[in-house]
């Protein structure tokens, strides 16, 4: 199934922009992309989507959810996304914080009762706090394989484990190491901040004011003719994996999702890029939802994935992994992984691309195609960053920059100067520079329009006779607007 034209969701500041020119050829190539991971990887199903500026402007389907009945997959298949589901337990804990229900830099047995009783491994280990279990900081050991099969444990068995205690890797707060666990206490902790089951919790704070109605913990409550049934390959053969759940270990990955459902989730968390002025939408405010991607744990500088990549720096946020290299800039991404199934999710919030794939093969690698997907969009040129226009302090700038040009006299906006200006090169020394490109380019028009980095920097472009004058402005933090920084040069 594929759409060709958009799909309006819950979306951004953009969400009635039309798909960006060039896309449609880019957006077809990535159809034989994962049309190859399924076959390099033994997948009997498999859907992809990608949402941009708010719209659902490609999803297709391959294979089959259920090979007994060779059912085909399509965009309201059930999967299950495993441990994309912490994102959702991380905006939920948010939304208590928000509410002053909860402090994250608080200890996590203000909520957690049970963990007062944990015996540290040193004397001098911190408390685990929210904040550590949220970035995977809390000390617990790395836990894939064993916490993949406790999806169905219960809260008293989950309690009594509490109450028995659990080993440590090393102090908290000393690295990251990933923790399904940790995030079992997630569950735990809205549970009884919220006063109902975090499944509960999530769905009427989350799910139900996205209109993800084809979404829950709980598979078996799936219609069966949607519902993707879980394989593992092994001697060359597919096998049906046991379906567990729901329990308290679905906060870590438990929630089930459609394409189609899940599209509306990613049109309104690229919602919340850029920041900006405007009503919020009541589900989350705009500033927390970007808060799950900032770095909040020890960062590392990861190897290039392909040939003629470029390596990139890898972080954990509160249930995402913001990264960042040369060809996608930010971003942030996560897998999902369980017996049965593979899915992952990539965010390019400055360009307001998402892109994300379920299957339905025992931990397929989905984070490989998703990311070679992001790639090829981006090399397409199709999906260029937003532009940030110049502020009104830059924009009144550049009639200055002009005017020293003009005059050939830094001095002639003496007003417009920060202190350091003159003490960083003198005025003789500027004031020749500048006759220097006069002399070379002649007289100059005002500035072009132009995107800035930010509000308080911009590189300025104007025509001249003989070619045009770049200038790098940045401005000093006073008020009114003043110039720190003011490199001219000819292009």
């Amino acid at each position: 199934m594929v759409f060709t034209a958009a799909l309006a969701l819950f979306g951004g500041p953009a969400a009635n922009a039309a798909t960006p020119a060039g896309a449609d050829t880019a957006l077809a190539s990535l159809d034989p992309l994962f049309e190859k991971f399924m076959q390099d990887n033994h997948v009997p199903g498999l859907v992809y989507g990608v949402v941009v500026d708010g719209q659902l402007v490609r999803v297709k389907s391959f294979g089959v959810q259920e090979l007994k009945s060779n059912t085909a997959v399509t965009a309201d298949t059930v999967f299950r996304i495993a441990s994309m589901s912490k994102q959702m337990a991380a905006l939920a804990t948010l939304k208590l914080r928000d509410a002053g229900r909860l402090s994250l830099d608080a200890v996590a047995e203000k909520y957690i009762p049970e963990l007062r009783g944990f015996r540290y491994p040193t004397a001098d280990s911190p408390r685990i706090t929210v904040r550590d279990l949220l970035s995977h900081g809390a000390g617990f050991v790395t836990d894939d394989p064993w916490g993949d099969r406790q999806l169905d444990m219960s809260e008293a068995d989950f309690t009594r484990l509490l109450e028995h205690g659990v080993p440590f890797s090393r102090a908290p707060g000393m690295a990251y190491e990933y923790s399904n666990f940790g995030y079992a206490l997630v569950g735990r902790l809205i549970t009884n901040t919220a006063k109902s089951g975090y499944a509960d919790y999530i769905t009427a704070a989350l799910l139900e004011p996205l209109h993800m109605s084809a979404s829950g913990y709980d598979i078996a409550k799936a219609p069966a003719a949607r519902r993707a049934i879980g394989y593992r390959w092994e001697n060359d053969a597919w096998l049906e994996e046991p379906t567990l759940g729901p329990g308290v270990f679905g906060a870590m990955g438990g929630l089930t999702t459609t394409a189609n459902d899940y599209a509306r989730y990613v049109a309104w968390l690229l919602g919340a890029w850029p920041a900006r002025d405007g009503a919020e939408d009541g589900i989350l405010r705009r500033a927390s939802v970007r808060e799950i991607a900032r770095p909040a744990n020890y960062a590392v500088l990861a190897p290039a994935l392909d040939p003629g990549g470029c390596p990139r720096t890898v972080s954990y946020g509160y249930g995402v992994i913001p990264s960042h290299d040369c060809l996608l800039g930010f971003h942030f991404t996560h897998s999902g992984g369980l017996p049965g199934f593979g899915s992952n999710m990539l965010m390019l919030p400055q360009r307001g691309v998402g892109i994300f794939a379920f299957a339905n093969r025992t931990y397929a690698p989905a984070s490989r195609v998703v990311r070679e997907a992001a790639n090829s969009l981006v090399r397409s040129g199709a999906f260029p960053e937003r532009p940030a226009p110049m502020s009104r302090a830059l924009g009144a700038m550049a009639a200055v920059v002009l005017r020293i040009y003009t005059s050939g006299d830094v001095l002639s906006a003496r007003e417009s100067l920060a202190m350091n200006f003159l003490m960083d090169r003198g005025a003789p020394l500027r004031n020749r520079e500048i006759a220097d490109l006069k002399q070379k380019l002649g007289a100059c028009q005002p500035a072009a329009p132009a995107d800035s980095d930010t509000a308080m920097s911009v590189t300025l472009s104007f025509a001249c006779e003989r070619g045009s004058l770049q200038a790098r402005v940045i401005l000093a933090p006073t008020l009114p607007a003043s110039l720190q920084t003011l490199e001219f040069t000819a292009q």
